[in-house]
C-alpha cells in the first residue's frame, strides 16, 4: 500500500498502444455549453458604455421596452428604498440627507432577443412566482410579505426605475441588491429577460394614457373588457 503502482498526470505507458497513461474523455463527458462569451445575455452590460436601441428594444424585437437610458439618471442613495425610494437630485430624504445621482453607464437598454407575447407570457408566470411577493402584482411594492412586515422595495413606477435600462434590473436580479437576494440559482437567464420584458409591461400599463390605446380597443374601457391579448393584473 505504500508503494503503488500508478501514473501520474501526462506521464507515458507502455501499457496502452497510443503510448498514453491517461485515457480520451468519452464523448459527452465535459460539458461545451457553459462558456458564458455573450455579455449582454449573462450580465446585462455593454463593454465600452451603454447600448441603446429603439425604444430601448433589441433589433428585432417586439413588445414593451423602457425610455432610452445614458449617463447619469435621477437615483437615490445606496439600497434604492424606503424613504428614499424615487427621490430626484435636489429633493432630500427624511433625515436632510441629498441623495446622489445614480448612474446606469455601461448597462444595456437592449434585449438579447425579440420579445414576443409568449415571451411576455412567461414573464408573467415567472414575475408572479418570484417577484410579487415582495413587488406586488402591479409592481407598486406592496406584495404579501411586505403587508406582513418585510421592507418595503421601491415602486417600479417611480421615475428613477422608469430611466432605468433593462440590463440594470438583469443585474439586480443576477446579483442582488440590498435587502433583495440574487435570484441567479433560482431563475435561468432567458427567464429573467422575460421577466423584465414584463416590468416594462407593468410600467407602461400604469403611466399610459388613452392616447396608448388603439381606437379599435377604446370602446371596450368602460365596458369592464379587457382589450385581446391584454395581460390582466
Amino acid at each position: 500500500m505504500q508503494d503503488q503502482p500508478k501514473f501520474k498526470p501526462l506521464r507515458p505507458s507502455t501499457f496502452f498502444a497510443d503510448g498514453r497513461s491517461a485515457r480520451p474523455l468519452p464523448d459527452g463527458s465535459v460539458s461545451r455549453s457553459q462558456l458564458r462569451d455573450d455579455a449582454l445575455f449573462y450580465t446585462g452590460k455593454i463593454e465600452g458604455g451603454q447600448q441603446a436601441g429603439p425604444g430601448g428594444a433589441a433589433p428585432g424585437a417586439t413588445g414593451p421596452a423602457g425610455p432610452q437610458s445614458g449617463g447619469a439618471q435621477p437615483g437615490v442613495n445606496a439600497g434604492g428604498s424606503g424613504a428614499t425610494a424615487g427621490l430626484r437630485p435636489g429633493e432630500t430624504t427624511v433625515s436632510g440627507q441629498t441623495p446622489q445621482p445614480q448612474s446606469y453607464a455601461g448597462y444595456a437598454n437592449v434585449f438579447p432577443f425579440p420579445i414576443t407575447k409568449e415571451a411576455l407570457d412567461r414573464g408573467q408566470e415567472r414575475f408572479r412566482i418570484y417577484c410579487s411577493v415582495c413587488h406586488g402584482e402591479s409592481g407598486d411594492g406592496l406584495g404579501m410579505i411586505v403587508r406582513r412586515g418585510y421592507r418595503q422595495p421601491p415602486s417600479y413606477h417611480v421615475d428613477r426605475l422608469r430611466q432605468a435600462p433593462v440590463g440594470y434590473f438583469f443585474d439586480v436580479v443576477t446579483n442582488g441588491f440590498g435587502a433583495m437576494p440574487d435570484y441567479a440559482a433560482q431563475i435561468a437567464p432567458d427567464d429573467r429577460w422575460k421577466i423584465i420584458a414584463y416590468i416594462r409591461a407593468l410600467q407602461l400599463s400604469q403611466g399610459a394614457s388613452i392616447a396608448d390605446v388603439p381606437e379599435s380597443e377604446r370602446g371596450k374601457l368602460n365596458s369592464g373588457a379587457a382589450p385581446q391579448g391584454e395581460h390582466q393584473q
